[in-house]
């Protein structure tokens, strides 16, 4: 990173090797994202709420490949981090000394990327004397939704289900989370991609599926909802994926055939993610349900969890769209938590591409 933005930040302090760490009652938190295709930053003030936050996203980067290529999305981290750090810093109307701790994405997700944002997040908590601490990617996801005007009232159940990730969720309070369900092999996100490739369509293929499928016929075809005809709430769509390929290969693979596997394979994810919530509300008792992650933009999931909701008494909560998505702000508020609990990282920096919720730690 330029030498300007460490060196301006070490000469407008003290610089102590090891800084000493105080709890205040009013911090600010910057928030770096950079888990796999988004560079994400942001500043949450715990009197203010969020006052700025940018984002890059490298969609355009990928999409000629079909997908994520883990070496140019660290590449892009490394170019796009300090602009959008002094973008966001601008914006908020704030100098770098006026920051109280740095918070980055830690994992899960693609190792070089998360050490471009783990190496920026460490060397300005160091050169600051501030804290920092490394968030877990999907406790931001799940967190998203507490910057809303009318965050949900805790417990609740959270669906985090994106791109990497589906997990049911029970949080008891923030920084207690116990893990209720989770796919054993696709995520549903990853799910959509597969199939849109399958079909032709562009990346990334969740919006492009969902957008095709609402030109399909829904009686043509009907998929299978995986493990819903069985105790529990872990996931599977692994299964789904290799079903509406073989459908694919028996049709007339023309484009109303295109709309309507598409149709029934959305139909298939949106009703399993729905049988997998009701049963989750019906065995804790609880009525909050709290759905975060890129899949939670899907329309037709949100109708249907809708319905459902009204059925079952049960109040929904989304973060706003911007924040479905990879984001800075879901990790400054994370952070923010942590940070104002006395947890903070040492001088050394630290990834993990593999991070399992139920290692987290609890305040």
């Amino acid at each position: 990173m330029p030498k300007s933005l460490l060196v301006q930040a070490a000469e407008a302090v003290y610089v102590n090797i090891l800084p000493i760490f105080v709890i205040i009652d009013s911090m600010r938190v910057l928030g770096i994202e950079t888990s796999c295709d988004e560079t994400g930053i942001a500043v949450y003030d715990s009197q203010a709420g969020l006052l700025a936050h940018a984002l890059h996203s490298q969609v355009e980067l990928h999409a000629q490949y079909g997908g994520v290529v883990p070496e140019l999305a660290s590449r892009d981290h490394q170019r796009r981090i300090v602009p959008l750090i002094q973008q966001t810093l601008a914006a908020a109307d704030l100098k770098l000394q006026q920051l109280d701790g740095i918070a980055y994405t830690a994992g899960p997700g693609l190792i070089g990327a998360l050490l471009v944002g783990a190496c920026v997040g460490r060397s300005l908590g160091w050169a600051l004397s501030i804290p920092s601490v490394g968030v877990h990617h999907m406790e931001g996801h799940l967190l998203a939704v507490m910057l809303e005007a009318t965050p949900p009232p805790l417990p609740f159940i959270a669906l985090l289900v994106s791109g990497g990730h589906t997990q049911l969720i029970q949080v008891d309070a923030i920084g207690k989370y116990t893990l209720l369900g989770q796919s054993v092999d696709d995520a549903a996100g990853e799910a959509f991609d597969k199939v849109a490739r399958l079909l032709g369509l562009a990346y990334p293929g969740g919006p492009e599926v969902a957008k095709l499928a609402s030109q399909g016929d829904p009686q043509r075809y009907h998929f299978p909802r995986p493990m819903t005809d069985r105790p529990g709430l872990d996931f599977s769509f692994s299964g789904l994926k290799t079903f509406t390929v073989n459908t694919w290969h028996k049709s007339t693979q023309d484009q109303q055939a295109r709309a309507d596997i598409a149709r029934a394979f959305e139909d298939a994810v949106v009703a399993t993610l729905v049988i997998k919530c009701r049963r989750a509300l019906q065995q804790t008792g609880l009525q909050n349900l709290v759905v975060a992650g890129g899949v939670g933009a899907n329309q037709a999931l949100r109708q249907a969890l809708q319905t459902m909701a009204e059925k079952e008494s049960v109040q929904l909560y989304y973060p706003r769209l911007e924040f479905c998505t990879d984001n800075g702000a879901m990790i400054a508020y994370a952070g923010y938590q942590r940070l104002q609990h006395g947890q903070h990282d040492d001088l050394s920096i630290k990834v993990y591409p593999r991070w399992h919720m139920e290692t987290i730690p609890r305040f």
